[in-house]
């Protein structure tokens, strides 16, 4: 997946296609978390589909929910869905974050190993 720390930086177009990779990957994982968020508004509190696209929205997004929930299977839903989605969002800003942060500290580990060791 990633280079081992004893290899090469990798170049910059391996750079951007990881990159591209690891988006599609944080995209896909989101797209599905808002599919489970609209259908369980629509079949759990009777949303049409743009109000729950909208209410999964803003909970995927952090903002918290826009319509009055009623009924009890949808206030459970939107409680454990709202968990549930602050946890997605950390998930996929750590997979988008992944590949710049082995590229910084791969080029970091090998501009200390260029210098040699060190007398001290």
């Amino acid at each position: 997946m990633f280079e081992h720390h004893k290899q090469p930086l990798a170049s910059r177009s391996e750079f951007a296609k990881r990159m591209l990779r690891f988006g599609a990957l944080a995209m896909g994982l989101l797209l599905f978390s808002l599919g489970i968020g609209v259908f369980g508004y629509h079949f759990f509190e009777g949303l049409p589909w743009l109000d729950a696209l909208l209410n999964a929205s803003m909970l995927l997004g952090g903002m918290g929910p826009v319509n009055e929930l009623h009924t009890i299977a949808g206030k459970l839903f939107a409680g454990f869905y709202a968990l549930y989605s602050g946890l997605v969002f950390l998930l996929a800003a750590s997979v988008l974050l992944a590949p710049i942060i082995h590229r910084f500290l791969h080029r970091f580990h090998l501009e200390i190993d260029s210098d040699g060791p060190q007398q001290g």
